[in-house]
């Protein structure tokens, strides 16, 4: 491939087998076990696709909490108030209003679907207060287990019923390309499908193909395009890196929440670490810099339950100020009894690296955490690709704008994707989604990346890309990252064979580089994008920033 241009596909074998159904679900987190639970018995077939295990994706490890007007004294005009204020003025307020509007409901369904909820001592679920938010509203299980129980009480509800003949889950599967038909009148492809690779799960081994009329993606987010992350090892941007093939416009990529508050474990730290949970700073724990200073209230008026790309912001300068790798978290004033209960889990972590909270301030430095951006949907979770849908951390919604508002995540996987089984299920019954059309070979060419080059497009998009962005460091990494060798043919000296270490890599840098090309394109500093040399807001920024890829595979912003 010509290092301007991406491939339209991954290198790969033809498939060896076939399957068909009438939905494809592509992910096992709050988005796609909702997803799959909604189309089930509503559509004749749904097929869910899961990388790993199905209690492996992201959502287990959301340690905070759900958002929801739960409160009688809350609102949901405040807060969607407080997610557009988030949003730093990009947010969609359409979007906004399905989300806080609806998602009280979608929360007591999920209740009465099994998840369990920490409870105040009146009964009712009990409520936290995170950044960004004025009210109570963070609903918590575990004390700070919340995605691992969500996660519990939606696999067993999947589990419950895989027998059935209206469901089949393929497990250890990793999705490789949204197969499409050929170009409609208006020049669009619509989705025939997707090709996966199954590792040794069941009789479906190796490269397959899953032919459908409707895909849903939700994958996930990208948190492995970057050296250190929160997100689990499996989170290569897949979804995104496959809708961008599949013809789907990106939207808002620039937009990377970096957590303030990630476990600082030295410079040589990679892969994903550990969290310490803005609750903790919404239960009153302060941030210190290493002379012993707080710093938070000379920056904003809400100090440390500022939104989170203020204080990751304010983080990264005052290490600067200080010649420092890292702040302090001081918990101590919560008391060790409080901090035990109310963290559990964060509290093992950490004595497990030798930290006990209780007695000592945790070190903590910002890393890549959520992701804003991603496929451009409308308020049901349609892509531009006919067919093609997305929900969850892999859709731009337009919810979190530039700057996703603490424990949005969780509440938008769940309300979207509600909405977007609403929207396949009333189109099958409109007899608009009958049957797949034909795959075709698309135009663009396929491509590969050797796994050994994934360090140094981490490194490159972390240095480029990270907290803190400038022009002259956006064009090095984009330079760099178009000089990633692809091979389609193995080319001599590049060591690449079609597997999934290469198929992952391929999409990291795919999307590294839609990515990178966006943060370019925006020069102004806005929400979880932050130009050192356009420092301020710019009016004229109040637009969202779209990549997609022309049929030869350059990749084209608007």
């Amino acid at each position: 491939m010509s290092p301007d241009r991406l491939a339209r596909s991954l290198v790969a074998p033809a498939p060896g087998w076939t399957t068909r159904a009438d939905a494809v679900v592509v992910g096992s987190g709050i988005a796609g076990l909702t997803a799959a639970l909604e189309l089930r018995t509503r559509v004749p077939h749904v097929l869910l696709v899961t990388k790993g295990e199905l209690s492996s994706g992201s959502t287990v490890w959301a340690q905070g909490g759900i958002a929801a007007v739960l409160h009688p004294d809350d609102t949901p005009e405040a807060h969607r108030h407080d997610t557009l204020v988030a949003g730093g003025g990009l947010s969609d307020p359409e979007a906004a209003d399905v989300l806080v509007t609806e998602g009280p409901q979608r929360v007591h369904e999920l209740v009465a679907r099994g998840a369990s909820f920490d409870r105040a001592d009146d009964g009712g679920i009990a409520l936290t207060r995170e950044g960004g938010h004025r009210a109570d509203r963070i609903a918590h299980a575990g004390g700070d287990a919340t995605g691992a129980e969500i996660s519990r009480a939606l696999v067993a509800q999947i589990e419950a019923v895989q027998h059935d003949p209206g469901i089949e889950v393929i497990s250890n599967a990793l999705v490789l390309d949204v197969l499409t038909g050929a170009p409609d009148a208006s020049g669009q492809r619509p989705v025939a499908g997707v090709t996966l690779h199954v590792r040794g799960a069941g009789s479906r081994d190796g490269v397959g193909a899953a032919l459908a009329p409707v895909v849903v993606l939700a994958t996930g987010g990208v948190g492995q395009v970057f050296r250190s992350s929160t997100n689990p090892p499996g989170a290569t941007a897949d979804g995104i890196a496959a809708a961008l093939r599949a013809g789907a416009v990106l939207g808002d990529l620039e937009f990377v929440q970096f957590h303030p508050t990630v476990l600082w474990l030295g410079a040589g730290a990679r892969g994903q670490l550990p969290l310490i949970s803005e609750a903790v700073r919404g239960e009153g724990a302060l941030l210190l810099d290493v002379r012993g200073h707080r710093f938070m209230p000379d920056v904003h008026e809400l100090a440390e339950l500022a939104p989170r790309d203020v204080v990751a912001h304010a983080i990264v300068r005052q290490m600067a100020a200080t010649s420092a790798d890292h702040v302090l978290l001081d918990a101590r004033a919560l008391g060790a009894d409080f901090l035990r209960r109310r963290f559990p889990g964060i509290t093992a972590r950490l004595l497990e690296q030798g930290i006990d909270w209780t007695e000592e301030p945790v070190p903590v430095a910002p890393a890549q955490h959520y992701h804003s951006g991603g496929v451009v949907t409308d308020l049901h979770g349609r892509t531009s690709a006919p067919g093609l849908y997305a929900v969850g951390e892999v859709a731009c919604t337009g919810v979190h704008g530039a700057n996703r508002l603490a424990s949005n995540s969780l509440l938008e996987g769940l309300v979207f994707a509600h909405r977007a089984a609403a929207d396949v299920v009333a189109r099958f019954e409109a007899g608009e989604l009958s049957s797949a059309p034909e795959p075709v070979e698309r135009p663009g060419g396929a491509a590969l990346v050797a796994a050994a080059a994934r360090s140094r497009i981490q490194r490159v998009t972390s240095e480029g890309a990270g907290p803190i962005r400038t022009a002259e460091s956006l064009a090095q990494a984009e330079a760099a990252l178009a000089d990633v060798t692809t091979s389609a043919h193995g080319d001599a000296g590049v060591v690449a064979a079609p597997q999934v270490a290469e198929w992952e890599t391929t999409n990291i840098h795919q999307v590294a580089r839609a990515l990178v090309r966006a943060a370019a394109e925006r020069a102004e500093s806005r929400g979880g994008h932050f130009r050192a040399d356009f420092p301020d807001r710019d009016p004229a920024g109040e637009r969202r920033v779209t990549v997609a890829l022309e049929d030869d595979g350059t990749l084209v912003t608007r």
